[in-house]
């Protein structure tokens, strides 16, 4: 068993907070993502639980046992650098067994191990070769090899992906999910990349300025966001806010843009009778606005900026009001900028924001 409980950790740099009272359990054999912009927390979180920046305050527990001040190498851990990390005198081979001859294991294992992890990441012709005779994804395979061949009870990677290209990330994400899914070691990803993070973790935690702002499974957190700040940092485009005041008219409860009087979900009516007057912010991802090309009652009437043809969507800009929003649209939909179209705002995918606080509301 590879629990890892994070209870109340902090850890300064001087005057700097970069990690502020975090709390965290990872279940035994569970993917979760620490994902956040740069300058987080979330590497010095990772560090903290691989033993390379000790904690000031709190304590971490890995498969029921306290390491908060234990080098590295007593934690049981593996950990994938950004930077590969992998010795350039040495062959491939001599990387991946490089822990194991740390570790004094014999040579009739290390081979076993070696060879192993090497065919699982599909490296075996690549054994007797230099890091600088192979490109940026084949020298972070070794890496990721050498991690695993430990067969630790906990895999540490940070931001592993991130100095290779567009499209080997894509194929690198899928082998990585795969390979996580037949090792079954307890994970913990370290990723600035929002899409990493919803088509890998089976949870993520959402970072800013060292705390946890959420932690969840990816579907809730993209749909269901804590705030604000989680709803414009997840998705692509991210989500759209736009400002509106709250009315009673005739007893019933409304949202104003402008001339637009938008009509809550009835689950939201109570939370909203008590801002009353005041203003709000509307929350709608790009893919949830309804859009057509005639005016219809309970719709929005908008003035195309921008057509982006992305291949599965065209993406519009528009202006409502004082906000700039973007929409989703099927490649069929035909607009032009300076076209009118007409935007529906489904009431069930509509989220609601204090103004004042960023928190989402929620029934």
């Amino acid at each position: 068993m590879a629990e890892i409980r994070i209870e109340h950790v902090t850890k300064r740099f001087g005057d700097f907070v970069a990690v502020n009272d975090v709390s965290l359990t990872i279940e035994d054999q569970e993917f979760v993502v620490l994902l956040g912009p740069s300058g987080c927390g979330k590497t010095t979180l990772l560090r903290a639980i691989a033993g390379l920046g000790m904690a000031d305050e709190g304590r971490i527990t890995i498969g029921g046992r306290d390491v908060t001040y234990l080098p590295p190498r007593e934690r049981n851990i593996s950990m994938v650098f950004q930077s590969y990390a992998i010795f350039p005198h040495m062959k491939v081979y001599d990387n991946i067994a490089f822990g194991l001859k740390m570790h004094k294991f014999d040579k009739e294992e290390i081979d076993r191990r070696v060879r192993e992890a090497a065919e699982m990441l599909h490296i075996e012709e690549l054994l007797d070769r230099y890091p600088g005779a192979m490109s940026g994804g084949q020298r972070q395979r070794v890496a990721v090899a050498r991690a695993i061949a430990m067969k630790s009870q906990v895999l540490l990677m940070d931001e592993p992906l991130s100095n290779l290209d567009a499209l080997l990330r894509l194929e690198m994400r899928a082998e990585l999910k795969r390979l996580l899914r037949e090792i079954k070691a307890t994970t913990i990803y370290v990723t600035h990349d929002q899409i990493e993070a919803l088509s890998m973790g089976d949870r993520i935690a959402v970072m800013k300025d060292g705390a946890i702002q959420q932690y969840d499974h990816p579907s809730v957190v993209y749909d269901l966001p804590a705030n604000q700040f989680i709803g414009g940092f997840i998705g692509n485009p991210p989500m759209n806010f736009m400002h509106g005041q709250v009315q009673r008219v005739d007893g019933r409860v409304q949202v104003r843009i402008g001339d637009f009087a938008l009509t809550p979900a009835e689950a939201m009516l109570p939370i909203l009778q008590s801002y009353d007057g005041k203003p709000i912010i509307i929350g709608i991802r790009a893919e949830n606005m309804e859009t057509l090309n005639q005016p219809a009652a309970d719709a929005l009437e908008v003035e195309v900026l921008v057509v982006e043809p992305l291949g599965s969507q065209n993406l519009l800009t528009v202006h409502i009001g004082q906000d700039i929003v973007k929409v989703s649209t099927h490649p069929t939909f035909k607009v032009e900028p300076g076209m009118k179209v007409w935007l529906r705002f489904p009431a069930d995918k509509i989220r609601w924001v204090d103004s004042d606080s960023g928190r989402v509301l929620y029934p």
